[in-house]
């Protein structure tokens, strides 16, 4: 019997099992037992029951083959984090199983929200395990982008291929087998990932960066979840800040995995089109804010300050990058630069770099730059008829079939997010939220950047005051955002969707 031979789920079991003992023997190594108890005893008990189950399931065959996996994706995010938090809720003593299951969801999703403020209220233990969970659930909703949505014409590749459904790579991804797929994307994908893991923990180091929390901040940049163990979405100074922003570059594009890219190979990064509209908004938000900021300065009479006009160009560049790509973090000159400046609408301006997101099949969440871009290519278009009505749009097949059948499915999956915000916040207003902070928690969920709820009203939404309704509809949108509304609707009606 080959492991492979497994359901997705059998596997994820074992492995989230094996990812239990390394909080385990990170509490015996500093001393701390209590907390690593609890995760050892979970990982014995999870072990034994993956092997019973995987006896049960190995002969089982799907009566669906084709979905089966898109369902194993969508039934990991409601199985694994329960799982996850019995340990968790264990090792705290004051605390509840809601409280560590959202915990557990936040980090699985990356989306980085969490109850546990402040490097006191868990040990370093729990930190491990947060950002080790969240490190895992970046590798995974990439592996799935790649193996498992990619051919079903999901997670933006629909903007490509239409909803005619043929898949371009380098592999025929419409006669292999989901199993193979994602045997063949794991070997390919899981080394460059884990190499650029430790190069960024090694670059931290250098920097100065204590070993423990340059490894929490370099499992969190690369997973694009934003987790700090001591709290906040500050890390470091500006060569810590300038080195991160380089990984960071991994949630624009997915050209630096091999066996990611499914149309163009050959294309130079910087003709990439998600490379390009991701410059253009970073750019682009950078000089408003930067100005914005300059302004501000002349009228407090500080106009004449070089250096803090550049820091505070650097801090805009540097936290719009962040939240592009779903991150979350922010510079150490991003306070300062809105006191500077008086600025009072940042928060909107985070929300919508949220939204647009990072780069298809990557660790980012948001609507994704390629739909953007594809968005954007038709409003070119439609402006350019205004002047030319009889025009024929150039670029080659492809360009013709992106500013119309991709735009159209583009568009067709904003208008779904969108309508997600609004049930969202509206189900978190019925729940006992005020509007301000329903809304900003909606889109946190939906975007996968928990640290949108700190950082974008004037005072800071605390997780920690919501109550198990407002959870568990949080709980929700981060499983929703995570997957995608389309990927739900091709479970549930997979036969329309394949015509």
């Amino acid at each position: 019997m080959r492991l492979w031979d497994l359901p997705l789920l059998v596997i994820l079991l074992g492995l989230t099992a094996l990812a239990m003992l390394a909080p385990a023997v990170h509490g015996y190594a500093v001393g701390n037992a209590a907390a690593g108890r609890p995760f050892f005893y979970a990982a014995c008990g999870l072990g034994m029951l993956t092997v019973m189950i995987g006896l049960a399931t190995v002969d089982r065959a799907a009566r669906d083959a084709r979905h089966s996996h898109l369902a194993a994706m969508i039934g990991a995010y409601l199985i694994l984090p329960p799982i996850m938090a019995v340990p968790f809720a264990e090792a705290v003593a004051d605390t509840s199983f809601v409280n560590a299951w959202f915990e557990m969801l936040s980090c699985f999703t990356t989306t980085g929200a969490t109850l546990y403020e402040g490097a006191e209220r868990i040990p370093e233990t729990l930190h491990l395990w947060r950002v080790l969970v969240g490190w895992l659930g970046g590798f995974f909703i990439l592996l799935m982008a790649v193996a498992v949505l990619m051919p079903m014409n999901l997670g933006g590749m629909e903007v490509l291929t239409g909803r005619s459904g043929r898949a371009r790579g380098p592999q025929d991804m419409r006669i292999a087998d989901a199993t193979e797929r994602i045997q063949r994307f794991a070997v390919l994908l899981f080394p460059p990932y884990a190499g650029f893991t430790l190069l960024l923990w090694f670059a931290l180091v250098l920097m100065g960066e204590p070993g423990f929390r340059a490894f929490a901040v370099a499992l969190s940049t690369l997973s694009t979840s934003g987790i700090l163990p001591g709290g906040g979405t500050a890390v470091g100074g500006f060569g810590v800040e300038l080195i991160i922003a380089a990984f960071l570059l991994l949630g624009i594009t997915r050209r630096a995995y091999p066996g990611a890219l499914f149309d163009d190979p050959d294309l130079p990064p910087w003709r990439d089109p998600e490379v390009q509209m991701a410059g253009a908004i970073i750019l682009s938000v950078t000089l408003v804010l930067a100005l914005r900021h300059w302004v501000g300065a002349i009228e407090n009479s500080e106009g004449g300050d070089l250096p803090a006009f550049v820091s505070v160009l650097w801090g805009a560049a540097y936290t719009t990058l962040s939240f592009l790509t779903t991150t979350g973090f922010t510079s150490e000159h991003w306070g300062s630069a809105r006191i500077w400046s008086g600025l009072e609408t940042h928060g909107m301006i985070l929300m919508g770099l949220a939204i647009v997101g990072g780069g298809v099949a990557t660790t980012a969440g948001g609507v994704k730059l390629l739909r953007v871009y594809a968005l954007f290519r038709q409003g070119q278009t439609e402006l350019a008829r205004l002047v030319h009505p009889h025009g024929v749009v150039g670029g080659g097949a492809s360009e013709r079939h992106l500013r119309g059948e991709g735009a159209l499915v583009a568009w067709v999956f904003f208008m779904l997010f969108a309508m997600s915000i609004g049930v969202v916040a509206g189900a978190l207003t019925l729940a006992g939220l005020a509007f301000d902070p329903a809304l900003i928690l909606s889109i946190s969920a939906l975007t996968t950047t928990g640290q949108l709820a700190t950082v974008a009203a004037e005072a800071p939404v605390r997780y920690s005051e919501l109550g198990t309704a407002a959870k568990a509809i949080l709980g929700g949108a981060m499983i929703l955002g995570r997957v995608e509304a389309l990927a739900v609707l091709a479970l549930l009606a997979p036969d329309q969707w394949r015509r």
